[in-house]
């Protein structure tokens, strides 16, 4: 597969002007300077994720879609825990950081989720994409998150508090995970050329790539992240929707790839999966992690504060949650749901001021809970289902 080689090639060539940027302390310009090392980032976005699927081969099938989706947005991560790392050392840099948690998760589900759902139309003209009864722990890990999310708003900042609380939930849900029951790997492209390797040079390619485009992330993230800033006062662009929109776009662009291509050849079942345990990831493990970073950097135990616009964005974003849990309680998403999480996704995007926010956040608050009060037996379902996962003995690595 002399095209999948060549696609590695690429990626691993674009990460290196990053690498060499960051190295040589060389400047070519605030623009150009962004643009190298968000490339970088994109680059290698695209490499681990390639690398994820590969080792599918290695892993308990139980954990390669959790593990896919959690290399996945390690570019976005590093992005946003770079703007908690200096908001720790500088307090005008933390609308920043919750401005790229809450966009991240907005994306991943608003333009992700629906964008499998189109393609799922386009190629099959299905009017529901049904998922499996072992994604209810999906589920029910984001539903218990998202009911937590909501006192963050009212605290005024997130704390190492809710790192405890959402720490503790991503830590039972990789639990369940371990023990659920997953699927054989259904490799396409670079993914599936090194996943037909010998296993030592398999394990040793994966391991060079995970190494490789790990470098290029840390060594990206933070002058991406301060240069985004640095670009849209340049650029007469508000920084603010910059660093909201841009950058998880730019991070997370080889995820919804993937997805797409999944849900294109006929696995939308697999690519949605892979979707919302990434939000589940994100929703807990990215939320709490920004605490950590905030008072490490600042040598302090208080929490990353939320000015009046962030504490709106972070109850748009549970809003979001919420009707996202709604829908999905019952495993399935039929073209109206994904029609509405798209649509309501592009009114608070293209007009992004409070009074929108709030009633976008009223709006889906709204949908969400009649739809919970009319599924209860999905509910029960589901909650039934997640205790039978969570008994099972653990799958073998």
């Amino acid at each position: 597969m002399r095209s999948a080689v060549t696609l590695i090639g690429i990626m691993a060539v674009c990460c290196l002007p990053a690498l060499a940027l960051r190295a040589s302390g060389t400047h070519l310009g605030t623009v150009s300077d962004t643009l190298l090392f968000g490339s970088g980032i994109v680059a290698a976005a695209f490499l681990l994720t390639w690398a994820a699927e590969a080792a599918q081969v290695d892993v308990s099938q139980g954990l390669a879609v959790a593990a896919i989706a959690l290399i996945a947005v390690l570019p976005e991560y590093a992005v946003d825990l770079a703007f908690a790392w200096k908001a720790g050392q500088d307090p005008e840099f933390a609308p920043f950081a919750v401005a790229n948690m809450t966009g991240a998760n907005r994306l991943l589900i608003g333009v992700g989720w629906s964008a499998v759902f189109l393609i799922f139309w386009l190629r099959t003209r299905g009017r529901v994409l049904r998922l499996t009864s072992a994604h209810s722990l999906d589920v029910i890990a984001l539903g218990a998150a998202t009911a937590y999310s909501f006192i963050l708003p009212f605290k005024g900042s997130i704390s190492l508090v809710d790192t405890v609380v959402m720490f503790a939930i991503f830590a039972v849900y990789v639990y369940g995970v371990a023990r659920n029951e997953g699927d054989e790997p259904h490799l396409v492209g670079p993914s599936q050329w090194i996943g037909h390797l010998e296993k030592r040079p398999r394990r040793a390619l994966n391991a060079a790539i995970f190494v490789f485009a790990a470098a290029t992330i840390l060594a990206a993230a933070e002058p991406f992240a301060e240069g985004l800033i640095h670009t849209g006062t340049e650029l007469g662009i508000d920084e603010f929707l910059l660093v909201q929109w841009l950058a998880p776009l730019a991070s997370e662009a080889p995820e919804f790839l993937v997805a797409g291509i999944l849900a294109f050849r006929g696995r939308a079942v697999m690519g949605m999966a892979a979707l919302l345990s990434s939000k589940v990831n994100q929703w807990t493990l990215l939320l709490g992690g920004l605490p950590v970073a905030f008072s490490i950097s600042g040598d302090t135990l208080g929490g990353l504060p939320l000015d009046g616009r962030q504490s709106e964005e972070v109850f748009l974003t549970a809003a979001q949650s919420l009707f996202a849990v709604a829908i999905m309680v019952s495993l399935s998403l039929n073209r109206w749901e994904a029609g509405a999480l798209l649509g309501l996704f592009l009114v608070q995007f293209v007009i992004p001021i409070s009074e929108v926010r709030i009633l976008i956040a009223l709006i889906y608050m709204v949908l969400a809970t009649v739809m919970l009060v009319r599924q209860g037996g999905h509910i029960r379902a589901a909650l039934r289902e997640t205790r039978a996962i969570l008994r099972r003995p653990a799958d073998t690595l």
